[in-house]
């Protein structure tokens, strides 16, 4: 039953993932890219891999400090480096303007002290807002490296009186050597279909990219030849970058152990405190924009345009519909893996090698002959936004469904467990943590996003994260910090009510 489901979601993905982009391709038959078509590539590699080598320059001494460290809410800490991924972009961005922005913290301060001001447009506030929302991400995927070095070889070093740079040269540098390509790629992959982004950093024509490119191409040019190419264009470079991600993805050569946990020598003197400025600094940068929405989204709260309250439950409707669409997906898939299919392991992940405007073109494409493309903007959305969610909740499922089948398959078939009594009776009481934590990921990601949508929707009819980015655009701040703040309610209460629900039924 799983396997024939499974199947069943697989084909289904493949055809909602390929065919978009074999509507575009076929009518970018007689189409030509110009010299600014080629300035946005350049402009979108050149972005992603400065913000990718940013993020893991940033990453690697804050989690080796974390690695080597142990302080009160060092706990605390690791986990709130998950915050955002989860925050929305349009938020994250709204936070760094209002601390790197022209009437920002930072610019006050240097006019105070007669220093020129810093400009957060272009491609150095691009890369800033990338480093800000992958440096986490970048530092919690190192971490996990530092944390696999087998215990053996920490005390082995210990016996032979290894000290801090015998350690970093014969431990540290061969985990790093392994871990960081694939950690960098990963990053730079997210990077290339950034929108919200660059949509408000951008700062012009020299900063684009192509996603931004095959907004405008649809949005405001109509031209959608010229968006067909440059969605060609995304789907290749996307593709090229996932597919070299994953062959970099390598684990650390050190061998097994015996599964004992021990700490990273923890050197005194100005190492100390070097750690600790790492992570003073870390822990400022991200939290500084956080604290600056907080602040003053406060005020603005109570002067919300009406046009919000709509928006929000837009937003509201897509994450409950598009977040439980991905994740039953995704859990059919997992078991029908798990259950030997493994060729939809692949197809799981296909969305990555797209993005939401690729998808958003292609359904353009095939809608707009027929019915105006506002009247299924909301529908579009939810499936572009589950389409895109569902290798999150692949990725978080997989490994526990492996784990389900292996221990409880045979048990099952010789019950005659199947259908509907063994997805209540076993599976999701067995995979309701994982399960919980996947929904409210996808549901977080859900509300706060800003992509497909903007392509669709009219005045009527957009979500938060858009009627955010129009308020950011009319020069709204208090109000657009005000529906800030609320979004972030929205969407980190959509991932603890998720997560919540996860984790109170692990004993069932």
């Amino acid at each position: 039953m799983a396997r024939r489901a499974g199947a069943l979601i697989a084909a289904g993905l493949a055809a909602l993932t390929l065919g978009p982009v074999a509507v575009v391709m076929m009518q970018a038959g007689e189409g030509m890219l110009s010299s600014a078509d080629l300035a946005a590539l350049r402009f979108t590699v050149v972005q992603a891999a400065l913000s990718s080598l940013a993020s893991v320059a940033c990453a690697v001494p804050l989690a080796r400090a974390l690695a080597r460290r142990r302080f009160p809410g060092r706990g605390l800490l690791v986990t709130a480096l998950g915050a955002p991924f989860l925050l929305p972009v349009i938020v994250a961005v709204l936070g760094l303007l209002a601390v790197f922005g022209r009437a920002g913290v930072v610019n006050t301060a240097l006019r105070g002290l007669g220093l020129p001001e810093v400009s957060i447009f272009g491609l150095g506030g691009v890369v800033l807002a990338h480093v800000f929302l992958n440096m986490p991400l970048a530092t919690r995927m190192i971490l996990q490296g530092w944390q696999a070095v087998p215990a053996e070889r920490l005390r082995l070093a210990q016996s032979l009186g290894f000290g801090p740079r015998h350690v970093w040269q014969h431990i540290e540098v061969p985990m790093l050597r392994d871990v960081l390509p694939g950690t960098a790629l990963a990053v730079f992959a997210i990077c290339l279909t950034s929108f919200a982004v660059v949509l408000i950093l951008g700062g012009g024509p020299a900063a684009t990219t192509v996603e931004l490119a095959i907004y405008q191409a649809v949005r405001f040019e109509f031209d959608l030849t010229r968006a067909a190419l440059l969605a060609l264009m995304q789907v290749g470079t996307c593709g090229l970058a996932v597919a070299v991600a994953s062959f970099f993805a390598l684990p650390a050569g050190f061998g097994a152990g015996l599964d004992r946990s021990a700490d990273l020598p923890a050197p005194d003197g100005w190492r100390r405190i070097s750690d600790a400025g790492v992570i003073a600094l870390a822990t400022l940068f991200l939290a500084g924009p956080l604290l600056a929405v907080a602040l003053r989204g406060a005020p603005g709260l109570l002067a919300l345009p009406v046009s919000v309250w709509p928006a929000l439950a837009a937003s509201l409707l897509v994450a409950v519909l598009a977040a439980p669409l991905a994740v039953g997906a995704a859990l059919a898939l997992a078991l029908a893996r798990a259950q030997g299919l493994g060729w939809v392991g692949p197809i799981a992940m296909l969305p990555m090698a797209g993005s939401q405007l690729v998808l958003g073109t292609g359904l353009f494409l095939l809608v707009f002959p027929f019915v105006s493309p506002a009247t299924v903007a909301l529908p579009v959305t939810v499936l572009v936004t589950a389409i895109m969610a569902l290798p999150f909740a692949y990725r978080i499922l997989a490994p526990q469904a492996q784990v389900l089948v292996t221990d409880y398959g045979r048990l099952a078939a010789s019950l005659g467990l199947s259908g509907w009594p063994a997805l209540r009776l076993l599976v999701l009481p067995r995979l309701r943590r994982p399960l919980g934590f996947a929904l409210g990921l996808t549901g977080a990601l859900a509300v706060g996003d800003l992509g497909v949508i903007a392509l669709f929707a009219a005045e009527q009819g957009a979500t938060l994260p858009l009627v955010i980015s129009r308020l950011m655009g009319a020069y709204r701040m208090t109000q657009a910090a005000g529906a800030a703040l609320l979004l972030v309610i929205a969407a980190f209460g959509l991932f603890w009510m998720c997560d919540r629900w996860g984790r109170g039924g692990t004993e069932a």
